[in-house]
């Protein structure tokens, strides 16, 4: 990671009549632009927003460093929000901020749920794109494993809050409380969701990092937009963003594609799809 470093331009983009976006330039101004798509923290889904840590990615003497937080997520508001909150519209987002920056072709770099928002905004910009970078691939597929049996006492809370007859779908049962009328029930669960998601994200625990869902505003971001993004199947069909017409589209650019070994929440899982790209070292 590169030192940190702070922003030299901040700003607010309106996307529409409800959201408005942060976003943020650092590095070189003259700089190669790369554009940074967050997940959550280390995590999977949307809802977390960005870091400043984020910046330290990329080398600032080399590159204009740009990030956003993502509908709902961060500092753009209204915060929290499900309403016109889709996978394609944040694919349309990401293409109005950088007609917004007058940038014609830049880098896409994303971790977690940012490689699955990578992936599908290149597969609809393909001519916008000069490499992609993917970190912990997330592509929103199901699969039948879990991680309950690495960290079973964080999945005994995890549950606390669903009663038994509803632990057949979990996603549905915290759907149902998350978007509760009862304020209580609705953090409850938030936070609940959050903590889970927190303790099962590093190889080793971090309590700094659990101790994160205990903030109410981040964790009630988080876990409704995550929880509504998966009960809804990210909005696209199962293994779209594998599926070789769709890969064809993107099979030009150049990409990198970088996983931890011991990544648990994405694991090492990926389909010939994506290592059919155009590998690249030189950034």
């Amino acid at each position: 990671m590169y030192p940190p470093i702070e922003p030299y331009e901040t700003g607010k983009l309106k996307v529409s009549d409800l959201h408005t976006l942060y976003y943020e330039l650092s590095g070189n101004k003259n700089g190669t632009p790369v554009v940074f798509l967050h997940g959550v923290f280390d995590c999977c889904g949307p809802g977390g927003g960005c870091d400043a840590k984020d910046r330290s990615f990329f080398d600032p003497t080399k590159y204009k460093i740009i990030l956003f937080d993502q509908r709902g997520s961060g500092k753009s508001t209204p915060t929290a929000s499900l309403e016109e909150n889709t996978t394609w519209d944040l694919v349309k987002d990401i293409e109005r901020l950088r007609e917004h920056l007058g940038i014609d072709k830049w880098h896409v770099f994303g971790g977690s749920w940012g490689s699955t928002l990578s992936l599908a905004y290149s597969q609809s910009h393909p001519d916008r794109v000069k490499t992609l970078v993917l970190r912990g691939i997330f592509t929103l597929r199901k699969r039948p494993e879990g991680t309950s049996h690495l960290f079973p006492e964080a999945w005994e809370e995890f549950v606390a809050p669903i009663p038994e007859a509803e632990r057949h779908d979990i996603v549905t049962a915290y759907h149902a409380q998350l978007n509760s009328v009862d304020e209580e029930t609705r953090m409850r669960a938030a936070r609940a969701w959050t903590k889970w998601e927190m303790f099962t994200s590093k190889l080793y625990v971090d309590p700094a990092h659990v101790a994160e869902a205990e903030r109410n505003d981040f964790a009630n971001a988080f876990a409704r937009i995550e929880n509504h993004y998966f009960v809804n199947d990210g909005f696209m069909r199962d293994g779209q963003l594998l599926e070789k017409q769709e890969i064809d589209k993107i099979r030009h650019i150049p990409c990198v594609v970088v996983q931890g070994r011991y990544d648990v929440v994405c694991p090492v899982s990926h389909p010939p799809p994506l290592y059919s790209l155009r590998p690249t070292s030189a950034l």
